[in-house]
């Protein structure tokens, strides 16, 4: 099978969907598929590290309008289109113009369910996009069962669906490491215990929830601090007036985007990992926070239940009141029950594998192209 994987859409620095675009071009030309990365002109030697085993085609300009246009409207007609058998799409789009079949991920519907999550401008265009993929590709590949039902739910007339988990690298997010302590100071860390937040900080996380439930803790707890790891996305005032006027902002520590290495460490290290956030696609730091052995807490009614099942412990999105007593008793759980959840987590993680995902994309490619 020759496929074209497009991977013109992964920002610099790797998160979330991103990490699940890394993974799969990794992956694939050791599952015995001949890869083709489509990616920006500007991209071409991280690819190279990530990939040896696959071609990296530098056709897609930088700039994200000249990027969704190219391709909208050219790469479907370029030579590389007309040479693979299938073209993948890995966030939401696909090309417009040409006729290699094309497989599209839908990672969350949340452009149609809760604009107001994103930039005005993206859920236009990602409405529009999810539709077009919708009644034009082979297949549709959702990363998780909610996605697959709001799908049937909001364009019910769509192509075939196939269900693939994201994974979790179960060596690199394990519950032991080396050089953790070394990993924590260089992050300005020392040994308070943390309550962790990992994720894009922008409104759909729900920080805002965990920023008033941390006040609420503050005065029994007067001896943890917050960590917040991730980067910084979109909607940003009403955080920022949060945290500069937060009651125990001297506890909070904002580490900004971590990278591959340490983020493992801080999960391990931490006393609860905190994922509030109100809606996502998979919601991968949960499940890469259990297979650390993380005590973890999240919200309930969304995909973060699905991968978490019992795992975690689970509060009504935006409770702030409903949370601060789930991170209270998780900050006080004895060592016997900790060592007991870990276990419990550990092993809900194992169910959700990169090679699994491969091999849910690879039934897809076949059915795609009737096999």
């Amino acid at each position: 099978m020759r496929l074209a994987l497009d991977v013109s859409a992964v920002p610099l620095r790797v998160a979330g969907a991103g990490r699940y675009v890394v993974e799969l071009a990794s992956r694939l030309p050791g599952a015995g598929v001949d890869t083709t990365l489509v990616a920006r002109r500007d991209d071409v030697e991280r690819w190279h590290a990530w990939s040896p085993d696959a071609a990296v085609v530098p056709l897609v300009p930088t700039g994200r309008l000249a990027r969704l246009a190219a391709e909208a409207w050219r790469l479907g007609t370029t030579p590389t289109a007309r040479a693979v058998d299938l073209w993948h799409g890995p966030h939401y789009t696909m090309p417009r113009r040409g006729t290699t079949p094309a497989v599209v991920t839908i990672h969350d519907l949340t452009f149609f369910t809760n604009p107001e999550w994103h930039e005005s401008a993206k859920a236009v265009f990602f409405r529009q996009a999810i539709r077009f993929a919708a009644h034009h590709a082979r297949v549709l590949i959702c990363v998780s069962a909610t996605t697959a039902a709001q799908l049937d739910e909001i364009v019910p007339d769509h192509a075939p669906v196939v269900i693939a988990p994201h994974g979790v690298d179960l060596e690199r997010f394990s519950p032991e490491g080396d050089g953790d302590d070394a990993r924590l100071a260089a992050l300005g860390l020392g040994s308070a215990p943390g309550v962790l937040f990992v994720g894009t900080v922008e409104p759909r996380k729900g920080l805002d929830v965990l920023l008033r439930s941390f006040e609420m803790l503050g005065a029994d707890f007067p001896g943890v601090e917050l960590w917040l790891a991730g980067q910084a996305g979109w909607g940003l005032g009403p955080i920022e007036e949060a945290l500069r006027t937060h009651r125990v902002r001297h506890r909070i520590r904002r580490l900004g985007y971590v990278d591959d290495d340490a983020l493992p460490a801080l999960m391990r290290r931490a006393a609860v990992v905190c994922y509030p956030s109100r809606g996502e696609g998979f919601g991968l730091p949960v499940l890469e926070a259990l297979a650390c052995g993380a005590l973890v807490v999240t919200t309930s009614a969304t995909v973060m239940e699905e991968v978490a099942g019992s795992a975690a412990d689970l509060v009504p999105v935006g409770d702030e009141v409903a949370l601060a007593r789930a991170l209270g008793e998780a900050l006080t759980t004895d060592a016997a029950t900790r060592s007991s959840r870990a276990r419990v987590g550990r092993e809900r993680a194992t169910h959700f594998t990169w090679e699994a995902s491969v091999a849910a994309h690879l039934r897809a490619y076949d059915e795609a192209l009737g096999r």
